[in-house]
């Protein structure tokens, strides 16, 4: 969904995903959803600090549902958006997805700098706008990452050479890229990140700070394995979590559960974390 960049939308999507953190992560203006009392003038214009809400309600590691809507400051064409209506306005809407709030940790570091520094100041049921600059966004835009390469280094390197499309997303050696030019045996490859030089221009609301302990957990756990499925039980501080039986097979579950006893620990204050598996007894069918 990156109507907001030039070149073919579809090239453009395909890179967009590419680059998406879970963020997932990562908007015309919706001025009826907005509180223009707290937007000054001056944070139109794109100061952040002049925008940035005086009352300190956000903690770190507030796990919280985020509504918003992003744009390119510069043109006002919508980037990206949590909100069904939203994409519709403004043509976008993918059938594909489900539209609905973020879920970000305050303070984890995961979403883009100018964006974190807002979220630890604001107020959960306000909706707020105000700009990003490039240095607090994906940065400037580097010619050192536009490389120009022999096409035959092209066509060795991608998977599917009739995919190539000037605007579409290429794999170099493990780094991905945007085609820009292909002609007379050679292509020129940018690295930069899509959104690289852009000001940022976010609408948001923080529709749900989480506060039930469980759902804390349940919440981190869905954040970063996609499952929801998971059985939480709390002891004092220590924590228990029953794991789905499936997930024993899962190479990556090996790994992931460190970083979670990590998040678990610096966000909830769990002691002992024990990941409990139950293997139940298969049961066969008479039949069989």
């Amino acid at each position: 969904m990156l109507s907001g960049l030039d070149g073919d939308s579809s090239c453009w999507e395909a890179f967009w995903h590419l680059f998406r953190v879970d963020l997932h992560i990562l908007m015309k203006r919706n001025h009826h959803h907005l509180d223009t009392t707290t937007l000054p003038l001056e944070s139109k214009r794109g100061d952040r600090s002049a925008g940035c809400p005086e009352a300190q309600n956000m903690d770190t590691g507030s796990i919280v549902h985020i509504d918003y809507d992003l744009y390119d400051a510069g043109n006002e064409k919508l980037i990206e958006t949590t909100r069904e209506d939203v994409a519709k306005e403004h043509e976008v809407h993918d059938e594909r997805r489900t539209y609905e709030p973020m879920i970000a940790i305050i303070g984890d570091g995961r979403l883009i700098a100018g964006f974190e520094a807002h979220l630890e100041t604001a107020e959960a049921g306000k909706d707020y706008e105000f700009d990003i600059e490039p240095e607090d966004a994906y940065g400037a835009r580097d010619q050192n990452n536009i490389e120009t390469i022999g096409q035959n280094v092209l066509m060795r390197s991608v998977k599917d050479p009739s995919t190539l499309a000037i605007g579409a997303p290429v794999e170099i050696g493990g780094r991905t890229g945007v085609l820009q030019f292909l002609s007379a045996g050679r292509a020129r490859i940018d690295y930069n990140h899509p959104l690289a030089g852009v000001t940022l221009r976010y609408n948001y609301n923080i529709a749900k700070v989480i506060e039930d302990r469980e759902e804390r957990v349940s919440t981190l756990l869905n954040m970063n394995t996609g499952r929801d499925d998971f059985e939480v039980e709390f002891d004092g501080d220590d924590l228990t979590v029953t794991v789905p039986e499936e997930m024993a097979y899962d190479q990556n579950w090996a790994y992931a559960k460190f970083s979670l006893v990590r998040s678990l620990r610096e966000n909830l204050g769990a002691q002992i974390v024990i990941f409990r598996e139950v293997h139940a007894p298969r049961v066969v069918d008479e039949e069989e």
